[in-house]
């Protein structure tokens, strides 16, 4: 006897197949509580955690230019509450009129007087000069620092890390890097730990042995923190991997149904 698809129950396996009918759910209240759980969770979870942070930074820039401020300049002095990101616009303004300033003669002028005196304390010149060179190398326009992305041989030959690709060393490292003085071109590279890629290793190496990747700095941050979990290319990825287990579950399906069928 063969089936036919007019004498099979709506719901079958062969409807299934076919795509007119969906597959049915067995799933109870509990598992379709914790799947809308979950959703909510999925949803809300990121909203939360940004407004968070950028509520706590906002505070936290306001608390340190609120006492700074006169009491006549504040707003909570005419209004019974206090109105959140003052002290951030008036920190944004600041730097801003400062920035200004330092641009023509007299703003220069006034620099260089307090590097100088800087300069001749004997603690406070080591802190500031280095704290100095940090800003200016990560503010810079001109400056290269961490937007590339490689791939290297470590911690074994065979096995490959995810690097940032900084500047190249100076004169004197290149002279004692190994083959530096016969021309072989080293740089700097910085390889973020997993979860937190604040930490890590940061050594030298030839540029012949990087493999440059096409992908940004922030998705391989993000390849970083989530230990692999989130892959680059995102969602067209998730739904490419989403279409093939698809493909997959009908496959089986029908699988199933020609092993059941009875033969003619």
């Amino acid at each position: 006897m063969v089936v036919t698809p007019d004498d099979t129950p709506p719901g079958s396996t062969l409807d299934v197949v076919a795509g007119s009918v969906p597959p049915p759910h067995h799933t109870g209240i509990a598992g379709r509580i914790r799947t809308y759980f979950l959703t909510g969770l999925i949803v809300t979870g990121p909203v939360a955690i940004t407004l968070y942070l950028v509520w706590s930074f906002v505070t936290w820039v306001d608390d340190l230019v609120r006492p700074i401020m006169p009491a006549v300049y504040r707003p909570e002095t005419y209004l019974p509450w206090k109105i959140p990101g003052t002290g951030l616009v008036i920190a944004f303004l600041t730097l801003t009129l400062l920035g200004a300033l330092t641009a023509n003669l007299v703003g220069r002028t006034l620099v260089e007087a307090s590097e100088r005196l800087l300069g001749r304390m004997p603690i406070v010149r080591a802190l500031y000069r280095g704290l100095k060179q940090v800003f200016e190398t990560l503010f810079s326009k001109s400056g290269s620092t961490f937007r590339t992305v490689g791939l290297v041989q470590f911690p074994a030959p065979g096995m490959w890390s995810l690097v940032f690709l900084s500047t190249p060393p100076g004169a004197d490292i290149v002279e004692r890097l190994p083959g530096g003085r016969d021309g072989a071109e080293h740089v700097s590279v910085f390889m973020p730990c997993t979860p937190n890629p604040t930490t890590g290793f940061f050594f030298y190496v030839r540029r012949s042995e990087i493999v440059e990747l096409d992908i940004p700095v922030e998705a391989a941050a993000k390849l970083i923190m989530t230990a692999g979990m989130i892959q680059p290319g995102g969602n067209a990825q998730q739904k490419k991997l989403a279409g093939l287990a698809e493909t997959a579950q009908l496959a089986q399906a029908a699988r199933q149904f020609h092993q059941k069928s009875p033969a003619e």
